[in-house]
């Protein structure tokens, strides 16, 4: 039996986790979200951080895992526009906004703090959560510090406010830079 591959949960934001649902390991893009099991262990991992507080965490058809899949390919669309300082379209907001309407958000107080909660199906509810994540980060202005890794092999995406970082994370690719620079020079000293 395979063990699960744990998710690089990088950005503390739903949408932009959901979109690192795809890496890319020894050169081959892997989605981590193939089936309804994997789907339910990325909403108890989101929800584990604080950032999916309220989110029901089982009992999801393949018709969800298709939407979230769906919603994951349209928010990287967008979000890699912005890494690479195009504008996005009306139609990418207004998308989001259509999510948020299947199922309108209200509110609880629980130990995160003030939390949405969607009112809707389970489906409409994930995705209205993470098409609401979207549109406060776009919104806030926080999106536009959106970068991609330095890695040319890694699709990672991460927020940068300080306008310095280069790696999704250093544990991730940052590491791998430095090992491989320290490599080079051991290599050129021999």
């Amino acid at each position: 039996m395979t063990e699960r591959e744990e998710f690089p949960l990088i950005s503390g934001h739903p949408s932009i986790d959901l979109v690192n649902t795809e890496v890319v390991r020894r050169g081959v893009r892997h989605d981590l979200l193939v089936t309804e099991s994997d789907l339910n262990h990325w909403l108890v991992s989101m929800k584990e951080i604080g950032s999916l507080a309220a989110i029901q965490t089982t009992g999801y058809s393949p018709e969800t895992l298709h939407a979230v899949r769906k919603l994951r390919s349209f928010l990287r669309d967008g979000f890699e526009k912005l890494a690479d300082r195009n504008a996005l379209v009306d139609k990418w907001k207004e998308h989001l906004e259509d999510l948020i309407q299947k199922a309108p958000l209200s509110y609880k107080i629980l130990s995160e703090g003030l939390v949405p909660i969607p009112v809707g199906d389970s489906t409409d509810a994930i995705l209205s959560l993470v098409a609401f994540d979207a549109l406060k980060l776009l919104a806030s202005e926080e999106l536009l510090t959106i970068r991609r890794c330095a890695n040319p092999d890694c699709v990672l995406l991460f927020m940068d406010s300080s306008g310095r970082r280069k790696w999704c994370s250093m544990k991730i690719c940052g590491n791998r830079a430095k090992v491989a620079r320290h490599e080079e020079k051991r290599a050129k000293r021999l």
